[in-house]
């Protein structure tokens, strides 16, 4: 089961960088427009994003359980997907 542990890590580090470059498009967007929605869109990507390290640190580095580990994912994915709608709604308005 080594492999999947390996996996794992490879994915989440994928996960981290693409995130972080997509945070950071949006940020410097929001600073070059001034867009509200741009900026709720970069902390929605950003919290997807930690939710993905910090779901990864807590289980390689603090041995918490892979179904912790994917409870703390997935509540940040959730919110994070929540603001990134929120970001999409203050666009239409």
């Amino acid at each position: 089961m080594i492999w999947v542990t390996t996996a794992i890590v490879v994915v989440k580090t994928v996960i981290l960088l693409l995130g972080s470059g997509i945070t950071y498009i949006a940020f410097r967007a929001y600073r070059r427009t001034g867009t509200p929605s741009l900026r709720a869109l970069g902390i929605g990507f950003g919290i997807i994003t930690l939710g993905a390290l910090l779901a990864g640190i807590a289980h390689q580095v603090l041995s918490v359980s892979l179904e912790m580990g994917i409870l703390i994912n997935s509540i940040l994915v959730a919110v994070g997907l929540g603001i990134i709608l929120y970001s999409l709604y203050l666009e239409r308005g």
